[in-house]
């Protein structure tokens, strides 16, 4: 990186920090800390509720996954709309009118505190954990492109956050988060244009290239249980997924509750619901883009410059540049079968498309087994070694490729989109035990200026606790999945208590409440033997059918448990 590109990143990331303090410093109650004088305005309770979702995970590894599966992961998006307009129907005018400081508030309202407190640490426990995994998942890819300390980038990112988090509460996550979506939008859609530009090819045929090498896959309507992304799971797994996180996750909940109405809440939600996809499929499409690229300009053969580092100075050095010689030359060959395919395209020339189509497709899984090869020689120079590449490959794109300051810039994204998210996350986590445990249940006597200094605590308790959990992440797997899998363990049965409480008016506390317990049991059995036979029945389930099949059985166990009671 340049002094330039440092500048940029730096700067940047100052001002949003340095702005957030600035206008929200020193808010004189619980009420301004936790629900911001409720005087945000639709299209900042909007931008808000994208930037907490669009976490830096989302900005490093969606194109990369464009880039080896092409655009079908927009398909997790569909049921997104159709979650918003439930949302703003049924479960926000409820909030409003209870004028709740936390969604698990409505649970004792309608059932009892237990309820209530097991929702608030089902959502502590699994947003506690996903707090440092959001932190750590950046935080081990931009140490490996920067040469950063990845304990010093976790505490740097997590220091970040908790700066104007603690000052402004929830106002500053707010405000902040405006300007960082701006920042994260116009980079990516800057390095969409500038990948566009670079292509020596048309833009149609560009889309030629990617159409045939099945980068270009956005619908899917085959039905299978362990397909994570086709239309059928998007509209029916991944709608459960989201009414639960919008409706009920206390990180998201907490930025419409600071709307100055209950239409600027509803018309914030509608915007993330209209707006979500189309982002989803501009950054989706900016890896498919990058994809091409690499089909006109030879890419490394591992997009971790680290580990073909370490090859490079190891024992297999010579048996790494056999590799690299062999992908070389299937490059050229490669390169050869696209030109007759954009020839055969420009001639209408359905067979010799065809044909040229076959021999790409050839090359690349020549080139992919080569990457392999390398892969496992990287293991067997380091066994510990990280071999998936895929969130490295947008921004060794960027450094190699990208002119001097928009490196500094889609640094910026990475970082702004890291701290946008935790920001929400460590709100909601310091609200959620203020009100739901520590005022409820621990101490019922307190002033108000007591309790705001309570959640300024936690809430700086709970950004300490993400850092040390993201520091000692790595004796964990599959991080950057480990998200989405989180909250599906954990969502289904909260969103079913809901669902119970709002819907099922006949089922009582006690009922629902052991169903809940029933229900995770059940998940978490289902999670731990995925892939196994279980009582003679083999369980093959992608882990976002988890929400509706947790959601589902608290209901029909709550209905269960209460008709028992009335026998």
């Amino acid at each position: 990186m340049s002094n330039l590109d440092w500048f940029v990143l730096f700067g940047t990331l100052v001002l949003i920090v340095g702005y957030g303090v600035y206008k929200t410093y020193g808010p004189k109650s619980m009420d301004t800390y936790l629900r911001g004088d409720n005087d945000m305005n639709w299209w900042t309770i909007g931008l808000s509720i994208m930037a907490t979702q669009a976490s830096a995970i989302t900005f490093l590894s969606t194109p990369g996954q464009a880039y080896e599966d092409g655009m079908r992961f927009i398909q997790f998006y569909f049921g997104l709309p159709v979650a918003m307009i439930i949302l703003s129907v049924t479960f926000i005018p409820i909030y409003y009118r209870l004028k709740v400081y936390t969604a698990y508030e409505f649970l004792e309202n309608r059932f009892d505190l237990k309820t209530r407190t097991l929702a608030a640490l089902l959502f502590l426990t699994q947003r506690g954990l996903a707090a440092g995994i959001t932190i750590y998942a950046p935080s081990i890819i931009l140490s490996t492109l920067l040469g950063w300390n990845l304990t010093w980038t976790n505490i740097f990112i997590g220091t970040l956050v908790i700066i104007y988090t603690v000052s402004g509460g929830t106002k500053a996550v707010s405000i902040t988060q405006k300007q960082q979506m701006m920042v994260m939008m116009g980079g990516m859609i800057l390095a969409g244009i500038l990948v566009i530009n670079m292509l020596p090819v048309k833009f149609t045929e560009a889309l030629h290239v990617a159409g045939k090498m099945e980068r270009l896959n956005i619908v899917n309507f085959d039905f299978n249980w362990s397909d994570r992304y086709n239309f059928w799971s998007g509209m029916t797994a991944a709608l459960f997924l989201f009414l639960s996180y919008f409706g009920t996750d206390q990180s998201q909940v907490q930025r419409y509750l600071t709307g100055k109405s209950l239409s600027e809440s509803r018309m914030g939600l509608i915007m993330n619901g209209l707006l979500k996809v189309p982002m989803q499929f501009v950054i989706l499409f900016i890896g498919v883009m990058v994809f091409v690229f690499y089909q006109f300009f030879q890419p490394p053969v591992v997009f971790n410059k680290v580990q073909t580092e370490k090859l490079e100075a190891s024992e297999f050095r010579e048996d790494f540049i056999s590799l690299e010689n062999q992908f070389a030359k299937t490059f050229e060959e490669k390169s050869g079968s696209i030109e007759s395919l954009l020839e055969a395209v420009r001639e209408n020339n359905e067979p010799g498309i065809e044909k040229a189509k076959a021999e790409m497709h050839a090359g690349f899984a020549k080139q992919e087994q080569i990457r392999n090869d390398v892969k496992a020689l990287i293991v067997k120079n380091d066994a510990g070694a990280e071999t998936r590449d895929t969130d490295y490959i947008f921004m060794r794109f960027v450094m190699d490729y990208l002119p001097k300051g928009i490196i500094g810039l889609l640094f910026a994204v990475i970082f702004s989109a890291a701290m946008s998210s935790t920001a929400s996350e460590l709100n909601a986590l310091g609200s959620t035990s203020t009100v739901d445990i520590y005022k409820r249940s621990l101490n019922k006597k307190g002033s108000d200026r007591h309790y705001m200094l309570s959640s300024k605590w936690l809430t700086a308790f709970w950004g300490v606790f993400a850092i040390l959990f993201a520091t000692y992440a790595t004796l964990f797997e599959n991080l950057i999945q480990a998200v989405n899998l989180l909250g599906s363990l954990f969502y289904g049965t909260i969103l079913g208590i809901f669902l119970v409480g709002f819907y099922m008016k006949w089922i009582r506390g006690n009922a629902v409440f052991i169903a809940a317990l029933l229900a995770e049991a059940v998940i978490l059995i289902i999670h731990w033997h995925n892939g196994e036979s279980l009582f003679g029945v083999s369980i093959d389930i992608g882990y976002l059918w988890y929400n509706a099949i947790g959601c589902l059985l608290v209901m029909l166990f709550a209905a269960l448990i209460q008709m028992l009671r009335w026998k």
